[in-house]
Parts: structure tokens; C-alpha cells; sequence
């Protein structure tokens, strides 16, 4: 009985994240913004892979490739998923194209090192962490074709956001990513400096109240840090959640836009 409850519950899960919709639509505009895998056969698929239907109970979803062997999975023979090329997608002619042209500069701020992406239409990513070199391989995982670039303006650009956060970032944004998760990141970007929401605000204020868990891994999808404010959404209660740059970098952030 406890195992069927467990797949009832993940089939819930399953059916109530917009991801899944897009596997059963096998969307192709959706291929390389996340993947799925399906733990009864061990392996994990691009949105558009032609195999049978899983059953929802056994699938999760997963932002990248990485993640997906991280959690035990071999790529399908198939669709051969590692094959997809990230970048801005568009549609042309029924083709989908893929914008090659990735920058990065990296630099460093008061909360350590910082990397800086941009495309042609905007940043792209921005990452920060405790090594600048791990910084470039991440970059590089996401967005195979990145090239380095000398860009010291840019980058200090940015660090001076986030020291300032009441400043304007007078820069675009190429926020990456499926229709759903940048749902989420445009209302991450309405929270005002020096407040926070919880995942349920988010997942109401974009329609979904039943998404919470959804809108959490776009939140910890979410590739451009502090431009796109995910680090002013806490749990319910008020307590910090996870932070993809870490939790100290998280508090620090909140201190610093509390006494904006």
C-alpha cells in the first residue's frame, strides 16, 4: 500500500509540472531547455523523443544532462538527448535554429568571483561561486559553444549591481530557458529590492498555484543570479531555502537590500 501511495503521489507531481505536457506534445522548442528520465528504464530523453509514453510516476525532470547521470541515467539511443545544442532557440521555416554566439568575461565582486554570459540579445548567465575556473566550466556545460572574451566593463558593470541593488542594470537580459520557467523569472524580477516572497506567492502570481514545486526548480534553474532576484524567494515560513550560489551568498544579498 506504501508503495502505491509513493507512485500515486509521484504521478501527481508529474501531471501538475507544465514540463509534462510538453513530453506528451513531444515539443521540440522544448529540447534543451530541460529533460526528463524515466527510472524504470534508467534512461533520460530530450522533450521530443519519439518513444512510448512513460507513465508519469516514473519520470523526473531534470535541467541538464549532468544532472540526469548524476542520478544514474544513461542518454537514450534514440534521441540521443546530449546531442541538443542550448542557446536561443527560434523557429524558422518548421527548422529550429540555435544562436551560437555565447561571450563570457569573468571578474570578481564582494561575494567572490563572478562570470558574466552574453548572447546577441542579452546576458545570458551569470554566475558566481568560489572558483572563477569552475565558474567557466559550468558556462561551458550550459552553452558549449562559449568563448571567452575581454569584457571588464560589463563584468564591472554587473558587480556594481550587486553591490548597489537599488541601481539599474542598463543592460538586456536573454533569459533562457521554457515558456513556464520564464514565467517565474519575469515575476521574480517584479519582487521589490529589500522584500521577499515565498514559492506559493510565485506559483499564484503566475496563475499556478498549484506549481510550487515547479517554481522552485525554476528558481534553481535560474541562470542570471541577482538580476533575476531568486534569491528573495524563502520558504513559507520565512526561512531561507536553497540557493544555487550557496546559502551565505543568499543571506548576504538579502542583508544588503534590507539596508538599501
Amino acid at each position: 500500500m506504501k508503495t502505491s501511495h509513493t507512485n500515486v503521489s509521484r504521478a501527481a507531481d508529474t501531471l501538475g509540472d507544465p514540463r509534462w505536457q510538453r513530453v506528451v506534445a513531444r515539443d521540440a522548442s522544448a529540447d534543451g531547455a530541460f529533460y526528463y528520465g524515466v527510472h524504470t528504464t534508467g534512461v533520460y530523453c530530450r522533450p521530443s523523443c519519439a518513444s512510448r509514453p512513460a507513465k508519469p510516476e516514473n519520470v523526473a525532470f531534470y535541467q541538464n544532462g549532468e544532472d540526469a547521470r548524476r542520478a544514474g541515467l544513461r542518454p537514450c539511443k534514440r534521441c540521443k538527448p546530449d546531442n541538443v545544442l542550448t542557446g536561443t532557440a527560434r523557429a524558422k521555416h518548421g527548422i529550429t535554429e540555435v544562436e551560437h554566439d555565447v561571450r563570457f568575461a569573468t571578474g570578481t565582486c564582494s561575494l567572490g568571483p563572478l562570470l558574466v554570459a552574453q548572447s546577441n540579445q542579452g546576458i545570458c548567465a551569470i554566475l558566481m561561486g568560489d572558483d572563477a575556473d569552475q565558474l567557466v566550466l559550468k558556462v561551458q556545460q550550459r552553452f558549449p559553444q562559449a568563448r571567452p572574451v575581454t569584457d571588464d566593463a560589463l563584468v564591472a558593470q554587473v558587480a556594481r549591481f550587486i553591490e548597489s541593488p537599488t541601481t539599474v542594470l542598463d543592460a538586456p537580459l536573454d533569459m533562457q530557458g521554457s515558456d513556464f520557467q520564464q514565467r517565474v523569472w519575469r515575476a521574480l524580477k517584479d519582487i521589490p529590492v529589500g522584500t521577499t516572497v515565498s514559492y506559493t506567492d510565485i506559483a499564484k502570481r503566475i496563475g499556478a498555484p498549484t506549481a510550487v514545486r515547479a517554481v522552485a526548480h525554476a528558481c534553481a534553474s535560474n541562470k542570471i543570479a541577482v538580476v533575476v532576484p531568486c534569491h528573495r524567494v524563502v520558504r513559507s515560513d520565512g526561512s531561507l531555502s536553497g540557493y544555487a550560489w550557496g546559502a551565505q551568498r543568499k543571506r548576504a544579498l538579502l542583508d544588503r537590500e534590507a539596508r538599501a
